[in-house]
């Protein structure tokens, strides 16, 4: 039951839009004022945006009461006598968080101009997290749009940009250029019939969803030129080690494939390190790109005579920018593999001359065997010669005092008869003793070496063990 309970809560979260309850505070004519900002450690500044929302709406006064506070998202309203409005709008993202400011003035207020709000007792943040992505100061009035000579008059820059979106009776113009307080203005005209607050609240987020992407793209632009830089001299450097290497590995000793292996092996360090700063930089370009096009797309954008459309500038602007990212990051990722590669094969040629050097060690060992057989079957024969010699040396001794006492009448002979008598004992004893000794090596290998103290033998139960203990 618990689990079905946690599930619905989930399905509910996915499918639920905390704007919604807002959009029944918006109207028009509107002042918003809109900020986004970067993070540079998400997991930990964004609880830390939503503490300083809170404690931005308690400076501010607003009521606990009129305070929507979710874990990314949420919103407080403040209202003064006369019928003005303050709503603030907070959200965290992945990588930023934003704020939409609306200023809803009172009915009797007649002309919105941009600025400053001018909403009673009204302060920006004290302290932000992060960067600055964009600023954006936006006025939403009904009824049509006023005449290019009075946008002049209230817009910076030196072109206009103007189209119609979603419909014939919405416009919105700009010039994408900030003015002194480092705010881009949007002057947005609703139609009679479209003044409903779910619209309004639909534009406001197109256009502010079109320059945070947009600025968030852009603002990679001075990485991506260093590492532009940077991964063309990687490149050069890695072409040349190519062809020096390519033109002398075949007849290269080890002191110097293992130069080129401290080398390659340093460069690819580096290039790793730039790789891992560049994905986690760059990666979220494509998907970015993605939003600012489906954007553009949902607005239905529609040319007003005498401006130049505004997704012409957008356009222009990041066109080929996440292409040229992720070709980058693709040269990136080929030149760690040139560098992986280059180095294998290095280590391959290193393995092959070791194994060269244990071939030559094993036929110099395989020489030094034979000679030492042949030298111990030259011992054994010279043993034998030997030990036949003291034989019939001594034999001789014996055969003479015998004839010396009339017991052997021709000691001579004798002496003479019994040397290959000698070489014989002399061979039995030399083969006799070495079977003896291979005999006695080959028993002590095969003997098992004892139980450590205190270990009991394998095999052995613990009552026997202990049986025998008693006993002794």
């Amino acid at each position: 039951m618990v689990a079905r309970t946690e599930s619905e809560t989930v399905l509910r979260a996915l499918h639920e839009r905390p704007q919604v309850p807002l959009v029944n505070w918006l109207a028009i004519p509107a002042h918003v004022h809109y900020l986004a900002f970067r993070m540079a450690d998400p997991p930990n500044q964004r609880p830390a945006s939503r503490e300083e929302f809170r404690s931005w709406l308690e400076r501010l006064g607003v009521s606990p009461e009129m305070v929507v506070l979710r874990e990314a998202v949420g919103y407080g309203v403040k209202e003064v006598e006369g019928g003005e409005r303050l709503i603030i709008l907070w959200q965290a993202h992945t990588e930023y968080y934003n704020y939409q400011v609306w200023h809803l003035p009172s009915p009797s207020h007649k002309d919105m101009v941009f600025g400053s709000l001018t909403f009673p007792g009204y302060r920006c943040p004290e302290a932000v997290l992060g960067t600055a992505v964009c600023r954006l100061d936006l006025v939403l009035v009904p009824g049509p749009p006023p005449s290019r000579e009075s946008l002049r008059a209230r817009i910076p820059g030196p072109l206009l940009y103007g189209s119609r979106i979603f419909d014939e009776e919405t416009t919105i113009f700009t010039s994408f250029t900030p003015d002194e307080l480092g705010r881009e203005r949007y002057w947005v005209s609703v139609g009679a019939s479209r003044r409903d607050p779910s619209h309004v609240k639909d534009i406001v987020d197109a256009i502010v969803r079109i320059e945070t992407y947009y600025h968030l793209l852009l603002m990679q632009k001075p990485l991506f030129s260093a590492a532009i830089d940077q991964v063309y001299k990687f490149e050069q450097v890695h072409l040349k080690q190519r062809e020096i290497i390519t033109d002398h590995i075949g007849h290269a000793d080890s002191g110097t494939l293992q130069r080129w292996l401290n080398s390659l092996t340093q460069d690819l360090l580096k290039t790793n390190r730039m790789a891992g700063k560049l994905h986690f930089e760059l990666s979220a370009s494509a998907p970015y790109d993605k939003i600012v096009h489906a954007t553009l797309a949902s607005l239905a954008e529609k040319p007003l005579e005498s401006y130049r459309p505004v997704s012409d500038y957008v356009l222009g602007g990041i066109t080929g920018v996440a292409e040229g990212y992720q070709q980058l990051l693709r040269r990136v990722d080929t030149l760690r593999s040139g560098f992986e590669g280059i180095i294998a094969i290095i280590r391959t040629r290193v393995d092959l001359l070791v194994e060269a050097q244990n071939l030559t060690l094993l036929r110099s060992v395989d020489n030094t065997t034979k000679n030492q057989v042949l030298l111990q079957h030259t011992v054994e024969g010279l043993s034998v010669i030997v030990i036949a010699y003291y034989l019939s040396g001594l034999a001789g001794y014996v055969f003479k005092g015998l004839s010396e006492i009339g017991w052997l009448p021709h000691h001579d002979v004798a002496s003479a008869v019994f040397v290959p008598i000698a070489i014989g004992l002399a061979f039995l004893v030399t083969t006799f003793s070495r079977k003896y000794l291979h005999k006695k090596l080959a028993s002590e290998s095969s003997v098992p070496p004892s139980p450590p103290a205190g270990r009991r033998p394998e095999g052995e139960s613990p009552h026997e063990s202990g049986g025998r203990k008693v006993e002794g």
